[in-house]
């Protein structure tokens, strides 16, 4: 039901705006007019500078009453008499020049922010750009992109982190890289991860391999062969025995070593036979190994972009970001903030 504004209640809100009754605490009335703290000091400070409430009023573009009304709010909010008329002029209390020579280094900020603001902008590209990523992201994915960024941008300091797996994810939520390059099987629910290039599992094998002269491969036909895998802590590892495990069939592996060139260069020594991923398979590398699609076992690998939600992507993360694929990370999703998992 509507309150009559003749009933106690209309009565005692009309009394609590003046700053509350008798029986209640003495707390310090406040009074705002319009609510703005900055417009109060706007106008206090310029009374104090032009030395009339009108001509204050006449810079300001209000009407002589509003600039009063400001300066009478902003008295009462701090409980203290700020001018004194004096004649044709006001002239400040001292309460008045302590709060002036507060205020004014403060207002003249804030009326030449957009100044500072667009002169700060436009000397953007001299801060470094930080991206976590792994060696074969490294290695094979970003050469180009790292040529066209540093032919564009090249006063912008660029540091390629490589590091993998969790050590990655803890470099993304502690804000120490803009943004991380590389693949992920499962996404944590405070990062935004866009999946761009994809890859086919691939069997490599010397040329004179027993696997070298059939077209297709199964796992059972792998099985009696020692694989040559990257350690135990990488993703590649983790799936070859994940897939072997769920199929039930068993493996051995015969060394472990990081690096694909690595991996590829001690397969075609005739020391393993391994499984990889096709970013690392170039042109040249059919001279030398065997190589066998294996995606009727083994899900394609994805590459793509990894950031934290919610992370303010700077205008050099954007411009290395736009190189791949302009526009991404521009969706409302990706600026809502995860659940914390540091």
């Amino acid at each position: 039901m509507a309150n009559n504004p003749r009933s106690g209640t209309g009565r005692r809100r009309r009394t609590a705006a003046r700053g509350g009754s008798a029986g209640e605490s003495a707390t310090p009335a406040r009074f705002y007019y319009k609510g703005s703290r900055l417009k109060q000091l706007r106008a206090f400070c310029t009374i104090a500078k032009l030395g009339t409430l009108s001509r204050a009023a006449e810079a300001l573009f209000l009407s002589q009453p509003a600039v009063s009304l400001q300066l009478r709010a902003l008295e009462q909010e701090l409980g203290a008499r700020l001018i004194e008329r004096r004649r044709r002029r006001v002239v400040l209390t001292r309460e008045g020049e302590a709060l002036y020579e507060l205020a004014q280094p403060l207002v003249d900020g804030l009326e030449a922010i957009d100044e500072a603001f667009h002169a700060r902008t436009r000397g953007l590209g001299h801060a470094a750009l930080d991206i976590a990523c792994g060696n074969a992201t490294i290695q094979y994915l970003l050469p180009d992109m790292v040529a066209a960024f540093r032919e564009r941008h090249p006063d912008i300091p660029l540091n390629l982190r490589n590091v993998t797996g969790t050590d990655g994810l803890a470099l993304l939520r502690s804000d120490q890289v803009d943004f991380a390059v590389g693949s992920m099987l499962d996404v944590p629910h405070d990062l935004s991860y866009e999946p761009l290039y994809h890859f086919d599992p691939m069997l490599i094998a010397p040329l004179g391999h027993p696997l070298a002269r059939k077209a297709e491969i199964s796992l059972e036909d792998i099985s009696p062969y020692g694989l040559i895998l990257p350690p135990k802590r990488l993703t590649t590892y983790r799936l070859v025995d994940l897939i072997f495990q769920k199929q039930k069939v068993p493996y051995q592996v015969a060394i472990e070593v990081g690096g694909w060139e690595v991996i590829k260069q001690y397969v075609a020594m005739g020391l393993g036979i391994s499984i990889v991923t096709g970013i690392c398979i170039g042109a040249d590398d059919h001279a030398r190994l065997a190589v066998r699609n294996l995606s009727a076992y083994f899900p394609q690998r994805s590459y793509g972009v990894v950031v934290r939600k919610g992370k303010y992507l700077s205008a050099e993360a954007h411009a290395f970001i736009d190189l791949i694929r302009p526009g991404l990370f521009t969706r409302r999703d990706y600026w809502e903030a995860g659940p914390s998992e540091r």
